[in-house]
């Protein structure tokens, strides 16, 4: 009994988080400290706070992996949610591990925008596009994340004969489409962009930068 015991507490899943991007939201672990734990099968279990019961994830039931979809079933964006693993390792079952509250709307890391870059002579057009959520409109298309928040765009300019951390902020706003004037020809210019959320005060990463030589 002891054996099966010790065996229980080494194959306990640790670190049980949420992690989600642009409300693709994904459950992790990591396998108990046991060495034979990597050979250990996972279930997977959700609930909305202050419900009582828990339910299965059943593409998640028995799996070897680390990792669990819960896009789908944390879809209720203002609502704080919690997810547990358990693990099974030679008829023995572990304790389940429980995640902490993690509210979708509040904890979701907003990407950055696409860019699109257009050059004429003197100026450059940007072109902005918000990154979207996973959630489908009736008509099929995924429902943008300006949709969620009152979202701001940062452009930012990199002048290529400076040092690539001298980025300058050209532009703090709503537009899609900017158009940044009075650039010298001959010299390279790269865009990257931010979006950032005022009410949270928290920003994206950087987008991927787009250069272009006027």
């Amino acid at each position: 009994l002891l054996e099966s015991q010790d065996l229980q507490d080494s194959i306990k899943p640790q670190k049980v988080e949420f992690h989600s991007l642009n409300f693709n939201t994904t459950l992790h672990w990591q396998p108990g400290w046991a060495r034979e734990a990597r050979d250990a099968l996972y279930f997977v279990q959700y609930k909305v706070y202050g419900q009582s019961t828990w339910q299965n994830k059943d593409d998640c039931w028995g799996i070897p992996s680390h990792v669990c979809d819960l896009t789908h079933e944390t879809s209720d964006i203002q609502e704080p949610y919690y997810g547990r693993v358990r693990a099974t390792l030679a008829g023995v079952y572990s304790n389940w591990s429980l995640s902490s509250r993690f509210t979708p709307w509040r904890e979701t890391v907003i990407g950055p925008p696409m860019v699109t870059v257009v050059h004429s002579n003197k100026s450059i057009t940007v072109k902005l596009q918000a990154p979207h959520s996973p959630y489908k409109r009736k008509r099929g298309s995924k429902i943008t994340m300006t949709n969620y928040y009152d979202l701001l765009y940062q452009v930012f300019i990199i002048n290529n004969l400076l040092d690539e951390q001298y980025r300058v902020l050209v532009y703090e706003g709503k537009d899609k489409v900017i158009k940044i004037q009075d650039l010298r020809p001959g010299v390279s210019y790269c865009i990257v962009a931010k979006t950032y959320v005022p009410m949270l005060d928290r920003s994206s990463a950087y987008s991927s930068r787009q250069c272009t030589v006027l």
